[in-house]
This record gives C-alpha cells, structure tokens and sequence, in this order.
C-alpha cells in the first residue's frame, strides 16, 4: 500500500464519521475492483437500478458488472426516443428500489454537493427511490461548500460539456463563465447537507481518480 492510499484511507475514514452524523452511510474501498466487491452484493435479486449520467458509474466497471448479472430491471433513460418516453421512464426512476450516481463533490465534512442540468439526478437524490448509492473517486473530495462549487464549475462541468457537444462559454475558455446559455448544464445546484431518512444515501468512496 502506497503512501498516498494510505493517505486516502484515513481521510475516508474521517468523512465516513461525518456522513454518519448527517445520517448517510459511508464505504470505503481501496480501488475499483475493491468496490464491486463491497456494492454488488447489496443488490437484492429481481430489484429494480436506475442511474443518472456519470463517467464514474462506467469508469469503476460498475454499470458492465450490473448489466452481466441479468438478475435486475434496469431502467434505462438513454433508450428514450422521444420527450413524453424520457418523462415515463423518470417517473419509474423515481420509484427505484436504487439510484445509482456519482457526485460532482463532496466536503471533509461529509457534505454532498452536485450541479445538475435537467435535474433528474439530484431530484432522486433528494427523494423518490429506495435507496441511492454514491460512488466518488477521493479525487471528489473537497475541503468546503466553497472550494467544490469552484471545482465542480472549473473541473468537472467543462469536460462534461464538451462530452455532451454543448455550446456554452466553458467549451472555449475550459473554466466557469457563469453563463446563461441555452445549453447550460449549471441549472440546478444542490448541497445535501443531511438526509431526512437514515442509511437511505450510501457513500462509496474509491481511492482512484473517477470522472470528472
């Protein structure tokens, strides 16, 4: 074990203590493959998965490793082909047994914080399904409220831009403009500072650099 996953691990531990105040659960597992060790056997056979759009949910082999297992209803947004198909399948996202995402942040004080654009994702965080599980790389990890809502707009938004063919000022000058353009992915900002239902949020976090 290196130095610096030494480093990560008591770190995690440290916001695992915070998060359980805040009535979240958190994990923490070494690298990718220590991950889908922890998480796969939490899911309950014939359960019904829905996810938000995140690169780390395809980066730690989570997503490939759910889809092999065939025991699941996947709920699958990105198979809608029109506006109204998009809107049903929300709505069965909503009642998920699990919400799988990622988030663009979250503080040595055990606060999650995400920036969303059509806001399905931070709406299942908030509420809906049964359980939402949350996977971050310690490269998420921040020191305040501050410090990640400047690296989710300096960070983590320009690349996502440019993965989703956006045109907005970030896609030129690869930092935050604050803009309002119409294709602006900064529309809803969320900071879960607490859950109202005990162990309904879990954290995994990862000692690898995942997504943005």
């Amino acid at each position: 074990m290196s130095f610096v996953t030494d480093a990560f691990a008591l770190k995690a531990k440290s916001i695992i203590k915070n998060l359980e105040k805040r009535n979240m659960e958190g994990f923490y597992c070494e690298n990718s493959q220590a991950l889908l060790d922890t998480i796969l056997p939490m899911f309950e056979n014939g359960s019904s998965i829905a996810w938000g759009g995140s690169q780390t949910l395809n980066e730690c082999g989570l997503m490939d490793a759910l889809q092999q297992a065939g025991s699941y209803t996947m709920i699958d947004r990105t198979t809608a082909r029109s506006p109204e198909e998009s809107r049903q399948i929300f709505a069965k996202s909503v009642l998920a047994d699990y919400y799988l995402m990622s988030t663009n942040a979250i503080t040595l004080d055990g606060e999650l914080i995400n920036i969303d654009g059509n806001g399905n994702r931070v709406a299942c965080l908030i509420q809906g399904p049964k359980q939402v599980f949350i996977i971050a790389g310690m490269n998420k990890v921040v020191t305040d409220i501050g410090t990640g809502l400047s690296r989710v707009q300096n960070i983590a938004t320009p690349p996502n831009t440019l993965r989703l063919n956006k045109k907005t000022p970030c896609t030129v000058t690869g930092s935050c403009e604050n803009c309002l353009s119409p294709d602006c992915i900064c529309n809803q900002i969320v900071i879960t500072r607490r859950s109202g239902h005990v162990g309904r949020i879990k954290v995994f976090l990862v000692g690898e650099n995942l997504g943005f």
